[in-house]
């Protein structure tokens, strides 16, 4: 895309704190935006923001949200028990992949540090990271340009913990604010950062901030990460325990069509 013709982009997630901030930050930069959001809300948005219409839960609603989209960002994330986190957090992305039908597009996936940490009792309540990480296999299984950020506790940071760092491997296993912190806007930032950066391209990270100033740009970090391994459904360095082959027969049927929907794409000629 140029300056002159600049990416549509798709926002699922676009009235949640993140998603707000994330709506406007890309509006600054000169994105063509278009946020999804639910009947009725009462969101409102800059003038410049196209708002569609849609249940990121039923597939049946989404076709005119990604409509010619050129990119899409994800930031939803359900707090009401397993099902409502299945439905969201992994079902948005399956239907908006699945709706794309192999066009390919820009993804930004954001989902949480310590995703990969299983055996949490917050994850054994929610199933929170596995269907996080379930989505972000979907993601990587698409074929698609992506970056998947797992940030870390929303704005447990201090005024002076502006210093953004990025990590891979998701080592962190507190399950706590000691696993990192960072603030919804810098979240933001560094969502819509990826978007447009070609460095980012096909990286998975965990990002927290230090004690230090923000850093002005954002590039050379994401230069200097390792790229997801090609035909890895998980991240770089990333714990090999939620083997493929144990997951929810609907779960394993879903990431092989993904899979194929990206195969036809990529045999019909589909820049990637």
């Amino acid at each position: 895309m140029s300056e002159s013709n600049p990416m549509l982009v798709l926002f699922v997630g676009a009235t949640g704190s993140v998603g707000r901030l994330a709506v406007d930050e890309a509006v600054r930069m000169g994105y063509r935006v278009r946020a999804l959001v639910r009947s009725g809300t009462k969101a409102r948005f800059d003038d410049r923001v196209e708002v569609t219409q849609g249940d990121l839960t039923r597939m049946d609603t989404l076709a005119g949200a990604v409509d010619g989209i050129d990119a899409v960002v994800f930031t939803m994330g359900a707090h009401d028990g397993p099902t409502m986190v299945e439905r969201v957090d992994y079902g948005a992305v399956r239907n908006v992949l699945t709706l794309l039908a192999g066009r390919p597009v820009r993804i930004v996936l954001m989902t949480a540090i310590g995703v990969t940490y299983m055996d949490s009792a917050y994850n054994r309540t929610s199933q929170a990271h596995d269907w996080k990480r379930r989505s972000e296999r979907l993601v990587r299984a698409s074929g698609n340009d992506y970056t998947i950020v797992r940030p870390g506790w929303f704005d447990y940071n201090g005024p002076d913990q502006r210093r953004l760092t990025f990590l891979q491997g998701d080592r962190r296993r507190h399950a706590d604010s000691r696993d990192g912190v960072v603030s919804r806007r810098q979240i933001a930032q560094t969502l819509i950062s990826a978007l447009g950066c070609d460095e980012a391209k096909g990286k998975t990270f965990e990002l927290v901030a230090e004690h230090g100033p923000a850093p002005c740009d954002l590039t050379p970090m994401f230069a200097a990460l390792e790229a997801d391994s090609p035909g890895s459904v998980d991240g770089v360095h990333d714990e090999g325990n939620f083997p493929a082959e144990c997951q929810p027969r609907r779960v394993r049927e879903d990431l092989a069509r993904i899979a194929a929907i990206s195969r036809r794409g990529a045999r019909s000629g589909g820049s990637r």
